[in-house]
């Protein structure tokens, strides 16, 4: 199954669109976190790729890191419901619903505006050189995920 392209401005409208459809008030169907809360675990993934403010993971942990966890996070295939997550994803503590949905608004339209050509051969903080194909996976299934986690 081919996932959506990402880095097409009519998909990540369409994800911008589910994500307006979010509430503060809006429920989870599985897993703990709550609406803000889901927002910030998705902006790591930006924050990863725009800022230093989460540090790398050293060469034994990297190469762990890249030979078994890559292949999941790249593929097309869907995550599974209440998969387990890095600590840097964990979510505790009250999030401010709509400054993390501005956040995660602002994250996809500065990735897609920059465009597939921009993420061939980049390199990701945990996986190394990723292809423009596996960085639309991560991105596009990550937040799909989260999405379909609160009915959206």
């Amino acid at each position: 199954m081919v996932l959506p392209n990402y880095f097409d401005k009519s998909v990540s409208e369409a994800l911008i669109s589910r994500i307006n459809k979010l509430t503060s008030e809006s429920k989870p169907l599985w897993g703990t976190m709550d609406a803000g809360q889901m927002m910030a675990h998705c902006c790591v993934t930006y924050e990863m790729i725009f800022t230093e403010k989460h540090p790398k993971p050293n060469a034994f942990l990297g190469f762990i890191l890249r030979l078994l966890v890559k292949p999941g996070v790249v593929n097309e295939k869907p995550y599974k419901k209440s998969s387990q997550t890095a600590p840097a994803f964990l979510m505790k503590g009250e999030k401010d619903f709509y400054k993390e949905k501005k956040r995660l608004v602002d994250y996809i339209r500065e990735t897609q505006a920059l465009g597939s050509s921009h993420f061939e051969g980049k390199a990701s903080h945990s996986f190394g050189i990723l292809s423009a194909t596996e960085w639309n996976n991560l991105l596009y299934k990550h937040i799909d995920h989260h999405l379909s986690q609160f009915g959206v």
